[in-house]
């Protein structure tokens, strides 16, 4: 893994080394067997530091203990690297319940890692299948009727609709037969003063209404679309603004940056004029609009340890770097906004210690496990960053090409995030669907972000200066000149029937939604 920050001088690259395939030697007495990895008594395992890595030059090489010879029932397990079959190298010596939650963590994810799970095959990598047909009735399911305690659940039902949308749409189903069933859901639940509620009576809020919004756009058509009364969400969002630069997520709520990223998401798709009503409690009459201010307070949200909070000077949480990241990529070109908003350094290292070894996955929080969810809230802000290390892309006979000599190399193991997803997010049985880790229930909250981050890693995105704006003319085009292909620098561990659609690296919508979506409302002109 290799990366170069623009105006730094340090490059840092790891090697990671894959085995062959294990021999008929036996392990010697100072080999751990993968039994006693995983199923050790934890009182009992002292922590530890590896042994030294082997440096050449700049480039350090990992090695590790070898583990103990498979039976020939699991010999496609010994293609999986040690990396994500053996304890940390380094281990922390101070016991807490902490460090206690993260060992039973390990021990929980090892055997699926390790190509150990009962009743799973495996392909020559180590890795299962994706188990898409399940996974797709789960979440039709999930758009039925839902057990009477889901009640609980009322706020949330917007959610659920842009959940099973899009992650159906990721596995490659026609989700058309839910735009009239949408459409009859959310009519009623729309307010006359703007926006949507999470459920009937309820006041407006930015979050299900960015629910709603994508669901809509998801389900596509001109009747879906048309059910959004424009001229009342301006004004909502007018009475939203603040004069810091940052939104309100309702009328007299809390200010945060998801209200920040929703509300740039809304703007755009449905094409709102960027000046501010006059009964905003923004508006000053010195031309202030919707968007002013807005970059430089998501900057205010960046923390000292280089990741994002929901406001400033509170701890950093995986899920509010994306909202920074992508509100940024609404409001101009990464390459632009990027650098100039925020600590790229600062950021690209707290991002790296979100990616956990042996589990491969992301944790949203520092000291806080690995959670399938931040597939996309972590995993997702890697091709934003990448987009703006590499530079604009422009188009070439053949495609877009960066316009650097050399596309970056991924900024974070993508083996490891799908090995974690497709080894130890998914729920095999007859419920199908996508989960936290194993120990977990799958539900369509997860299923939908696992999905988005497993589609993250298996692509690669490029933002593209020469897109045509013929179909975006107006404001805020940047988020609609990226381009996609498949991800092929390095050696693809998952079979090309896992390989699941494409989702937009700032809307998480399936691509060309959002596109058609702003050239739809950008033909209507005014209200």
């Amino acid at each position: 893994m290799t990366f170069l920050v623009k105006r730094q001088k340090h490059r840092h690259r790891v090697v990671f080394k894959r085995r062959a395939m294990a021999g008929p030697d036996p392990p010697s007495s100072a080999s751990r067997s993968v039994g006693e990895s995983l199923h050790g008594d934890a009182q009992h395992r002292q922590p530890y530091l590896a042994g030294p890595s082997s440096v050449v030059g700049e480039e350090f090489v990992l090695n590790s203990p070898r583990l103990a010879t498979m039976s020939t029932k699991t010999a496609h397990a010994s293609m999986v690297p040690d990396l994500f079959t053996s304890l940390p190298y380094i281990r922390d010596l101070l016991n807490t319940q902490s460090s206690q939650i993260q060992e039973g963590t390990i021990q929980e994810c090892l055997p699926f890692l390790s190509g150990l799970e009962p009743g799973a095959i495996y392909n020559d990598y180590g890795v299962p299948h994706l188990e898409r047909k399940r996974h797709i009735q789960f979440l039709h399911k999930s758009l039925k009727k839902l057990p009477a305690p889901y009640v609980a659940a009322d706020a949330s039902r917007p959610w659920m609709f842009y959940w099973a949308l899009a992650g159906l749409s990721t596995l490659g189903e026609d989700v058309s037969q839910y735009r009239e069933p949408l459409i009859s859901t959310v009519r009623p639940i729309q307010n006359a003063t703007g926006g949507f509620g999470g459920g009937n009576g309820q006041m407006s809020h930015l979050a299900p209404t960015y629910a709603i919004v994508l669901a809509l756009a998801i389900v596509g058509g001109e009747e879906a679309l048309d059910i959004i009364d424009r001229r009342a969400m301006w004004k909502w969002l007018g009475a939203l603004k603040q004069l810091d630069g940052g939104f309100q997520v309702s009328v007299g709520g809390e200010e945060d940056i998801r209200g920040a990223y929703c509300a740039a998401v809304i703007i755009t798709l449905l094409d709102l004029p960027l000046e501010l009503p006059r009964d905003s409690p923004a508006w000053s009459g010195e031309g202030a609009t919707l968007l002013t201010g807005l970059a430089e307070w998501v900057r205010t949200c960046q923390t000292f340890e280089g990741g994002f909070s929901g406001l400033p000077d509170v701890e950093a949480h995986g899920a509010y770097a994306f909202c920074a990241l992508a509100c940024l990529c609404i409001l101009g070109d990464p390459h632009v906004m990027i650098p100039k908003y925020i600590d790229v350094p600062r950021l690209i290292s707290w991002l790296s210690a979100r990616q956990y070894a042996p589990e491969g996955g992301f944790s949203g929080r520092t000291n806080k496990l690995v959670d399938g969810c931040y597939s996309h809230w972590v995993g997702s802000c890697w091709p934003l960053l990448e987009a703006y290390l590499d530079g604009p892309s422009r188009n070439f006979a053949g495609g877009p090409r960066s316009a650097a000599t050399k596309s970056l190399r991924s900024l974070y193991s993508r083996e490891g995030l799908i090995r974690y997803i497709l080894c130890c997010c998914q729920d095999r049985t007859k419920r199908g669907g996508l989960r936290d880790k194993p120990s977990h229930s799958s539900d369509s909250y997860h299923t939908c972000y696992v999905l988005a981050g497993l589609s993250s890693a298996q692509h690669k995105w490029h933002f593209n200066t020469t897109e045509t704006k013929t179909e975006t003319i107006g404001n805020l085009a940047s988020p609609y000149q990226w381009t996609c292909e498949p991800f092929v620098g390095e050696e693809q561990i998952y079979n090309e029937e896992d390989r699941v659609g494409t989702l937009h690296p700032v809307f998480v919508i399936p691509e060309g939604a959002a596109e058609e979506t702003r050239a739809y409302f950008a033909s209507k002109g005014g209200f």
